[in-house]
């Protein structure tokens, strides 16, 4: 039962993602009027959510260290998705996920160093195995190749992103996920709306049903995420979440056209082997 919810949760991201990129092909969505839109959108859809379940709300969660943790996690989320649609416009979405799993390893690493429940060295060597294979898959003649536009978003990856987690995880502790979801959509929105306003008045109409969907999609798969963090921890999650990047690679194969690449195939099928032996062995 436990990894129903991150599968349900990634499956869901990787339609998500899919829709992003097609979106993002639309002539005058950029990635500032993609942020402007969307996180209205979300606040509207975690809203109908928090209405439906009502997660109860406590005097403790609103102590001064969960706000302040609460703040790096917004801050976090505002540079994090800048630089990463900021990339989607221009690279191909197959790379963004390739490198979004770079991010998994410093992560797990971290959260195994601070959280003495998620400590796992069997666990631990899995993820160094698979993102041995991603680096592999990525290097050409003799160097690692990476596109100009999209080097921040991999410094982002491996040095600020991991942080995301285990603030999470300390949040978690006392917040509902559907809470939490909601008070970050709305902080993020109130940021990007007015300073967006220009962008989003030019985006053209046949990109709104996607915009709706793609959000609907990826606030669910965000909540399940989180739940999946308070239920079976970082490490499982992650490791079980790998599987959405693996099907965004093929939704960009199949879908968008994009060149298959022998190479990735293998090191996505080591990811999955991955996966698999730490459900087995955990």
């Amino acid at each position: 039962m436990s990894f129903i919810i991150p599968a349900t949760s990634a499956v869901l991201q990787a339609a998500s993602y899919t829709l992003d990129k097609i979106t993002l092909k639309i002539k005058k969505v950029s990635y500032k009027s993609y942020n402007g839109i969307s996180f209205p959108l979300m606040v509207f859809f975690t809203l109908i959510i928090f209405f439906l379940f009502r997660p109860s709300l406590s005097e403790e969660m609103f102590q001064f260290k969960y706000l302040f943790l609460i703040f790096l996690s917004i801050l976090l989320s505002i540079v994090g998705n800048l630089i990463f649609y900021r990339a989607l416009k221009s690279d191909l979405l197959s790379e963004m996920q390739t490198i979004s799993l770079l991010g998994y390893a410093p992560l797990i690493l971290f959260t195994s160093l601070f959280f003495a429940d998620e400590r796992n060295p069997f666990i631990i060597v899995l993820a160094v195995i698979a993102v041995s294979a991603l680096i592999w898959s990525h290097w050409k003649k003799h160097h690692f190749h990476i596109a100009k536009k999209t080097l921040p978003f991999l410094i982002w990856t491996l040095a600020i992103s991991p942080f995301g987690g285990p603030i999470s995880k300390i949040i978690l502790q006392v917040w509902n996920p559907i809470a939490l979801q909601l008070i970050k959509d709305i902080a993020i929105a109130i940021v990007f709306l007015p300073l967006f306003m220009k962008n989003i008045k030019s985006t053209p109409g046949k990109a709104i049903p996607y915009l709706i969907l793609t959000n609907a999609l990826t606030t669910i798969a965000w909540i399940l995420y989180f739940f999946s963090y308070q239920q079976i921890g970082i490490i499982q999650t992650v490791l079980i979440f790998s599987l959405e990047p693996m099907l965004v690679y093929f939704a960009s194969v199949f879908f968008l056209k994009e060149k298959f690449q022998k190479k990735k195939a293998i090191a996505f099928a080591i990811i999955l082997l991955s996966i698999v032996l730490a459900q087995i062995l955990k």
